[in-house]
Formats: C-alpha cells, sequence, structure tokens
C-alpha cells in the first residue's frame, strides 16, 4: 500500500511537471521566432558591414571614377559661356545645378576675356555612401574660384552644389 501512494505520488508529480511544460511550448515558441528575426537583422548589418569593410577596391573604383566625372564637370562648365550649360552640362548635373550655374555660380570673369581654367585641386570631403562629397578649385592666370560638390554616385550626376570664398594662397583676383 506505501509502494502504491508512492507510485501515485510519483505520477501525479511527473503529470504535474509535464503539463507545465507543454504549457510553455507557445512562449518558447514566441521567443524562438523573436530570436530568429533578431539574427537575421544582425547577419544582413553583418554582412553590409563585411562588404564595405572587405571591398574597399570597389568603393575606390567608384569613388575614383566620380573624380573624374566631377573634375569633367567642373572643367566643362568653367570653360564653356553660360549660355551653352543647358547642352553641354546635360547628363553632368541636374536641372536644378545648371540653373543654380547659369544664374549664381559662373565665375565673375567676362566669359569672352576669360582664360581657361584648369582644376589643380579636387579634394574628396565625404568618400562613404552614395553622395560624395568634394572641395574643387578652379585656377586660371586671372583668377582661382572654389565649390563644394555634392555626386551621386547612383544617380551619376553632380546633385548639388555651392561657390566658396578663398582667403589666402588661392585668392588671386586682382
Amino acid at each position: 500500500m506505501k509502494n502504491s501512494r508512492l507510485m501515485i505520488l510519483a505520477i501525479l508529480l511527473l503529470a504535474g511537471i509535464l503539463i507545465t511544460q507543454l504549457n510553455q511550448i507557445p512562449n518558447l515558441n514566441k521567443q524562438l521566432v523573436q530570436a530568429k528575426a533578431t539574427l537575421k537583422k544582425v547577419k544582413t548589418s553583418q554582412k553590409q558591414s563585411q562588404t564595405i569593410v572587405s571591398s574597399p577596391q570597389s568603393q575606390q573604383s567608384s569613388v575614383s571614377a566620380s573624380t573624374n566625372q566631377v573634375t569633367n564637370f567642373v572643367k566643362t562648365f568653367s570653360n564653356q559661356p553660360t549660355s551653352s550649360y543647358p547642352e553641354t552640362l546635360k547628363g553632368m548635373a541636374t536641372e536644378k545645378v545648371i540653373n543654380e550655374l547659369t544664374q549664381t555660380f559662373a565665375p565673375s570673369v567676362t566669359f569672352s576675356d576669360k582664360s581657361h581654367y584648369d582644376v589643380p585641386i579636387l579634394a574628396i570631403k565625404n568618400a562613404w555612401g552614395s553622395d560624395l562629397e568634394y572641395l574643387v578649385i578652379a585656377k586660371s592666370d586671372v583668377q582661382s574660384v572654389a565649390y563644394t560638390i555634392t555626386y551621386d554616385t547612383d544617380e551619376k550626376q553632380v546633385t548639388d552644389m555651392s561657390r566658396l570664398t578663398l582667403k589666402g594662397s588661392f585668392d588671386n583676383e586682382k
């Protein structure tokens, strides 16, 4: 009789533990789904980081091609009359930039008397991301002009620019 009571008590105890465990299964499934979603996000983020870190060559070639495009853009608008901007700069810059150049950013030298402009300095301000930022100085025999230019590598166009004032060794306007 004592053994049967112990057996019944053990069976009831095991049944209670089993019922408790079965009740926790839905809660554990929710936690598993959340953990898998978090793991997927972390893996995606890690993959993006690894791509940026492990492939600086692709970023470097993208920056190099963009730098050439920006240099060509500055040489083109610096050495062309303002009236030709809509045709010559089409595809190199957005309409907004072309309009701003035509109206406000053109060098102050009269275009008929203007010397040839070179681009001796082109520095990258921000090289990561799809929008590259450049500092550009265009120089002629008469003056030097500085610009900040934003180049969108996805659109492959200059999307924003502003003219800067020069002080010091580049300020050779008379």
